[in-house]
């Protein structure tokens, strides 16, 4: 309410500072007052006081209303371009934060890459060891079996060769006679048992 009284009393006066340099009259520059010049002076600083005071009355809380609305906006729109701001400096500061930690994380994973990699290398090469001892303990059973299968072979031979030599011998020194006679020793021992 203070500033509107302030507002009609700077405005009448700017209007009555106007009015008399208008109603100045002459090539003199000098303003001549006459009482006709001041009552018309007079009746229009009346009219326009009326004509404000119906504005203000008629119009006043639009018009106030409206401005003071407007302050209210204006007011908002800049509170919340302050929290825009604040919000935008926040992630400004987070994007910051990560380009500098960046470094740090590029090492971090190349070292977790660097450990990853020596594990698989570790496990390949234990594998391998593995892989090797079994291939070796499977070489030491095949030379042994087929040792074993070479030995019995042998043997086989050799028992079929002393056969063969026994039998050679055998019919060389037995006779028709001695042979009836083991065959006659044999039945009877088969028959008998």
């Amino acid at each position: 309410m203070k500033r509107m009284k302030v507002f009609f009393a700077v405005l009448l006066a700017a209007l009555a500072i106007s009015s008399i340099a208008f109603a100045s009259e002459g090539g003199g520059g000098h303003a001549v007052f006459t009482a006709a010049n001041v009552k018309d002076y007079g009746l229009r600083i009346l009219n326009f006081v009326i004509f404000a005071g119906l504005l203000y009355k008629f119009a006043g809380a639009k018009v106030k209303d409206f401005f003071v609305g407007r302050r209210d906006g204006i007011k908002n729109d800049l509170d919340d371009l302050q929290a825009r701001q604040a919000e935008a400096e926040k992630k400004l500061k987070a994007v910051e934060a990560s380009i500098a930690n960046m470094a740090t994380e590029k090492q971090q994973i190349l070292d977790d890459a660097k450990a990853q990699g020596e594990a698989i290398k570790a496990a390949i090469i234990e594998k391998a060891k593995n892989d090797a001892a079994a291939l070796t303990e499977q070489a030491r059973r095949t030379a042994s079996n087929e040792a074993q299968a070479a030995v019995d072979s042998i043997r086989a031979e050799l028992a079929d060769m002393v056969i063969a030599t026994a039998e050679k011998i055998v019919a060389e020194k037995l006779s028709a006679e001695d042979h009836d006679k083991l065959v006659d020793d044999y039945l009877t021992k088969v028959v008998l048992n």
